[in-house]
């Protein structure tokens, strides 16, 4: 009941100084707002994000060649010895990853592995028939390509086995390719035969499949969509015998659900360790896509905190006018107070009075600030063209928080009031 009462006095004697309580409360509007509307947007950012990086295969693993670093090492003398060459060699059919390496590495860990995504680029040309043109990237790909890149058909399909293992000329285009060579019309695009010249040759290849041309959200592209390259892909094996490769340079392993694709790395390293041992240039490395997203989210975290953190600098500027105006209050009530301790009002209860009212002022503030966060973060983020996502966890802390500054800062002026001696602040003019 005491608290009640105390809440309609603190709310009564703000309506009675309607702006000075609002100048009051500008610092906690401010710095709520300003924290409020930076982690909005951080969010926002955030999430865009990972959602670009999760559509990019989140459970995948690129496993590739690296160079060798350098081992060297010095004796007691000071004098160094061992490999100290460190010119970069380039890799030669020797050095590659193979089918029959692969094929091993699918044997040994089977209930860890979904699909092996491997591609060979047979290199970038371009489709003309008539006044009509397109520019396309050839790329050979296994069955598990498809898999890893979760790509949108608009018409056909993947590959058939029979295409894989005859190294049929068949083809899957995108919907730009299409726009370009057949007016868009998926239906027609479909079992047509298109000619693409690639390395000064032309090779005739029939379209199995459309799919839907996305552009990275992580990057930027200038081209037109006459002018836009995309990739064409066709079977490996038809890659292979255009390329005449003999192995890869990195492929891709999908990790089937609820497999820690972070521990799988260090296994996959482990088992082509004893292929790249006696090998002076090269080694296998691995990464997965996962260890990259959390390292991202967290270092968008930890900027979105530091800005927060320094944004939040407003709050305390705000408390200290919390107290400045509280000290002005009591001082303006002084005969009040007198009246209360009189009566029989303990200390207590004058100083709970005066908290009350402090963090009233922090409450109602804080409030404000939230709604002209919210307000500032969504505009922000929508310019930005990122969709908005408020920090429910945000709120609830500014909130808190705001309640916290006006104990802290109400603490000393109530107090002050409380020991108050009751004849003085009578007499008090």
């Amino acid at each position: 009941m005491l608290i009640m009462e105390n809440i309609l006095l603190a709310v009564n004697s703000l309506l009675a100084n309607k702006m000075r309580a609002l100048l009051t409360m500008l610092g906690i509007i401010i710095g709520i707002g300003s924290v409020i509307a930076i982690m909005t947007v951080g969010n926002s950012l955030t999430n865009s994000v990972s959602s670009s990086m999760e559509s990019m295969g989140v459970n995948n693993i690129t496993v590739g060649l690296q160079q060798k670093s350098e081992e060297k090492e010095v004796n007691e003398s000071g004098a160094v010895f061992g490999n100290t060459n460190n010119s970069s060699a380039a890799a030669t059919d020797k050095d590659y990853l193979t089918t029959q390496m692969i094929e091993k590495l699918c044997e040994t860990y089977p209930d860890s592995i979904e699909a092996i995504s491997a591609s060979i680029t047979v290199g970038s040309g371009q489709s003309k028939s008539g006044n009509t043109s397109a520019n396309t990237q050839v790329i050979g790909t296994s069955a598990g390509y498809f898999v890893a890149s979760n790509l949108t058909f608009l018409k056909g399909g993947t590959f058939s086995e029979r295409d894989y293992d005859g190294a049929k000329k068949v083809a899957i285009v995108s919907d730009k390719f299409v726009n370009n060579m057949f007016d868009g019309d998926n239906e027609k695009a479909l079992g047509s035969e298109v000619e693409v010249k690639t390395n000064d040759k032309y090779i005739g290849y029939t379209i199995v499949g459309v799919y839907k041309y996305e552009e990275s959200s992580l990057g930027f592209s200038s081209a037109s969509d006459d002018t836009v390259t995309t990739n064409m892909y066709i079977p490996l094996k038809t890659a292979i015998s255009l390329d005449h490769s003999t192995g890869f340079s990195q492929f891709s392993v999908v990790t089937k659900t609820g497999i820690d694709s972070t521990n799988f790395v260090s296994q996959i390293e482990r088992f082509f360790e004893p292929y790249y041992r006696n090998n002076n240039d090269f080694e296998v490395s691995a990464f997965s896509m996962e260890s990259i997203v959390s390292t991202m989210m967290d270092m968008l975290s930890t900027i979105t905190v530091a800005i927060s953190v320094i944004a939040g600098i407003a709050l305390l500027v705000g408390g200290i006018g919390v107290m400045n105006i509280m000290l002005v209050s009591i001082t303006e009530r002084t005969r009040e107070i007198g009246t209360r301790k009189a009566l029989g009002a303990t200390n207590g209860s004058i100083r709970l009075q005066f908290i009350v009212e402090a963090v009233i002022i922090c409450l109602i503030g804080g409030i404000l600030g939230i709604i002209l966060g919210v307000i500032l973060g969504n505009v922000a983020a929508t310019i930005l063209g990122y969709p908005a996502s408020a920090s429910v966890t945000s709120i609830l802390i500014s909130l808190v928080f705001a309640m916290t500054i006006g104990v802290f800062f109400g603490y000393y002026p109530a107090n002050k009031a409380a020991k108050m001696n009751p004849i003085e602040a009578l007499r008090y003019e």
